[in-house]
């Protein structure tokens, strides 16, 4: 079976080519990281949703008129890696530009799946494309089964809103990290991910190019990616010793929520974060912040009376809202 949608987007040809095709144009819709080598033969990984990774092969490729790509989901046997084919075709209109998605080669529970799949990102594209913002993505918001990773993925879908719309003259803000301004901060948090990386057995580099929020993005999309070969179960080496795996890994989605918190404090801006992910994240993330009191953690501070669940964690970690 085969599903078909359409979107008018008031933009140029160009512009929605770029959006469905560019990194950094879809994690503002559809995706939370995504590597993309956008020729006939290369490859792609898409983080949808945490949890959720959707992965092909690009068979053809007009710029500026036409995508081809196989579509599958990592570890998922029903539907792997190329087991189907999509097709998005761009054309000029009076309005701007119709875009056209035709999915094939699924079976009738497939294609239903998808339908809503397409149906929710599509009012996400026609979104960004008219406003420029397609918000916060509910379906990121709260997933289910949390792990280590999964929550880690979520904390990344939270914070890049707030890394999205620091501008030039936040570089200089201080954050309730006493020794770092916001740029400093953003730099500190870029090395922890190359850090944890490598904990996992990767070697990555921090981008020469790109906004704070593509930085991050590109560089936590390839943490948590070297993160999925570990055996959670196990150890891994970590300061001249041995620690369990699982522990290490809880450090993932800590570090990105909290400095996405320091980050939206030293700019005024608000986390979109669910209760649940907050409080996954604490539970997990308690024995490390124990451990690390007066290191890399402060001294737990009692939160204000009507504290939302991010600001009671963040106190729990030692941190004192700017407002304070």
């Amino acid at each position: 079976m085969s599903f078909t949608k359409t979107a008018l987007l008031p933009v140029s040809t160009d512009e929605a080519f770029a959006l469905i095709t560019e990194p950094e144009r879809l994690r503002r819709w559809q995706t939370i990281a995504a590597t993309v080598d956008l020729r006939a033969g290369g490859s792609y990984r898409w983080t949808v949703t945490p949890g959720h990774v959707a992965e092909g092969t690009y068979r053809e490729v007009e710029p500026g008129r036409r995508v081809v790509f196989g579509w599958g989901w990592d570890e998922n046997p029903d539907l792997p890696r190329d087991a189907s084919t999509v097709t998005i075709t761009v054309e000029p209109a009076e309005d701007g530009t119709l875009v056209t998605l035709v999915h094939e080669g699924l079976t009738e529970a497939q294609a239903a799946m998808h339908a809503e799949g397409w149906n929710h990102f599509f009012d996400r594209l026609e979104k960004l494309a008219a406003t420029g913002d397609a918000g916060p993505d509910e379906w990121a918001y709260a997933p289910e089964d949390l792990t280590p990773l999964v929550a880690a993925e979520a904390a990344l879908a939270v914070i890049q809103p707030v890394l999205r719309n620091l501008t030039e003259t936040d570089r200089v803000k201080r954050t309730p990290c006493e020794d770092f301004t916001a740029h400093e901060l953003v730099e500190h948090l870029l090395g922890s991910l190359v850090q944890l990386a490598g904990v996992a057995g990767a070697s990555l580099t921090i981008p020469e190019q790109g906004s704070a929020e593509d930085k991050v993005s590109v560089l936590a999309g390839q943490m948590i990616d070297a993160w999925r070969t570990v055996d959670l179960a196990g150890t891994l080496p970590f300061g001249g010793g041995e620690a369990p795996a699982a522990f290490l890994a809880s450090i993932l989605p800590v570090e990105l929520l909290l400095h996405g918190w320091d980050l939206a404090q030293a700019t005024a801006q608000q986390l979109h974060v669910s209760d649940e992910v907050v409080a996954y994240v604490r539970e997990a993330g308690e024995d490390l912040i124990k451990g690390g009191r007066r290191r890399s953690f402060g001294d737990e501070i009692t939160p204000a009376p009507d504290a939302s669940p991010i600001d009671a964690f963040a106190a729990y970690a030692g941190r004192t809202p700017i407002s304070a």
